[in-house]
């Protein structure tokens, strides 16, 4: 990932988008890189701990939650959906600090 200030959204299209909307892909994408390229599940012993086993669920079902989320482009984002984003990116928010390799 060089360089390290440089960040591609994979799942946003190349046209104006909110801010809001921005936030939610491009934190979604640094979980993404981490666990497609930076392969974070081979350097970090997640059986180490049940706070490491927790850390290592979580990831893996918010992963999954978004490959399938980011799917969705053209989806009109209602409060319904809105209300389920941000509580899933409260979630990533929560593990920040286990993201690094």
């Amino acid at each position: 990932m060089n360089p390290a200030n440089l960040l591609t959204i994979e799942s946003l299209p190349a046209k104006w988008m909110d801010k809001d909307e921005v936030m939610l892909h491009a934190c979604f994408q640094l979980l993404v890189d981490c666990i497609e390229k930076e392969e974070i599940h081979k350097y970090t012993d997640w059986s180490h701990t049940e706070l490491h086993r927790n850390v290592k669920e979580e990831m893996d079902v918010l992963y999954k939650w978004w490959k399938e989320r980011s799917k969705m482009e053209h989806i009109e984002v209602d409060e319904k959906q809105q209300e389920a984003d941000n509580e899933k990116l409260i979630r990533l928010i929560k593990i920040r600090k286990y993201l690094w390799t």
